[in-house]
């Protein structure tokens, strides 16, 4: 290691320090600056540095009555069984920022159980976002399963797929997809799906005792034509024939309703789990996606839902 990576890595190593003091502890930033014999603005500045370089998490759990009061009308709405509103930032246009932090916890909470448990994920920009926020854990009695494949058209590993990312974070079992998320065509599907290698992690999907999905949205900027996973004559195929969102590649309508053919007939993704016997949550927020998110709650494609109180307030008006 030459003197500059030393350096650099020293002072990473002073700004997760002061981040402790200041965040665990709770110090002032002049007994920080005491502790670590140095200025005030130094110290300021290693509790800044500690946060931008994603040395420490904070999370707020004081509950906000106004999102206690949106969750508690949306299950109540839409029957739901999970449901958890996190606060709006009115100068932000992310549709990660709060949920996926949110997700993070809760997905966190379950996998602190002792008690072995199937967890199935699905895959997008929100889930990434959550899984990144997960602390190593060391979780050998849980299963993680992948519900869509991991390759993309060109033969890479999908980017978004988390499956790999998520079994190294929490070092549980993973089950991963190797599939194409869409195939080329309905029988390239058929004869990949009945691959003995494949069945396992189906039925393994299928008894999920929890799911996390994202909903993306089939407008101009679409996750799975920006991804390159449909083409755009897809793209408007899909949306001539009704098509407004999808979970982890499957189509549906504004009904809930998932659409003929097109693609849906070549997705190589696991049916979601059932809703009756587990859970399935959405993780999913933001205006272009809130036709997708309302047909999915109304005809319980999900069972549960964490998004954020502009979201929710729309879905209840």
């Amino acid at each position: 290691m030459n003197a500059r990576q030393e350096s650099g890595s020293t002072r990473l190593d002073d700004a997760a320090r002061a981040g402790w003091l200041y965040y665990v502890a709770g110090n002032t930033q002049d007994q920080i600056a005491a502790k670590l014999g140095t200025s005030r603005q130094t110290a300021q500045r290693l509790v800044s540095l500690a946060v931008s370089e994603g040395l420490i998490k904070v999370r707020v759990d004081h509950p906000i009555a106004q999102c206690l009061e949106l969750a508690e009308r949306l299950r109540t709405r839409f029957a739901l069984d999970l449901v958890e509103v996190v606060p709006s930032d009115p100068e932000s246009a992310s549709t990660t920022i709060g949920i996926a932090e949110a997700a993070a916890a809760e997905i966190e909470r379950r996998l602190r159980s002792e008690t072995p448990i199937v967890m199935a994920i699905g895959t997008g920009r929100t889930l990434k976002a959550a899984i990144e926020q997960l602390p190593p854990m060391e979780c050998p009695q849980h299963k993680v399963v992948s519900l869509t494949g991991n390759i993309s058209p060109d033969g890479s590993a999908a980017f978004y797929n988390v499956i790999f990312t998520m079994a190294d974070r929490i070092k549980a079992r993973s089950f991963p997809m190797p599939l194409p998320v869409i195939a080329s065509s309905p029988e390239e599907r058929e004869m990949l799906l009945s691959q003995p290698m494949i069945q396992p992690t189906l039925e393994l999907a299928a008894r999920a005792d929890v799911t996390f999905v994202g909903i993306g949205d089939l407008g101009p900027r679409a996750p799975l034509y920006e991804d390159g996973f449909i083409s755009e004559a897809e793209l408007k195929a899909l949306q001539k024939a009704g098509g407004i969102a999808e979970i982890v590649g499957w189509v549906f309508d504004r009904d809930g309703r998932l659409i003929d053919g097109i693609t849906n007939d070549r997705v190589s993704s696991a049916p979601l789990p059932s809703r009756e016997k587990s859970l399935v949550i959405a993780l999913a927020m933001g205006e272009r996606k809130l036709p997708g998110i309302l047909a999915a709650v109304t005809r319980r494609l999900v069972n549960g839902l964490i998004t954020d109180e502009r979201t929710a307030a729309a879905l209840v008006d």
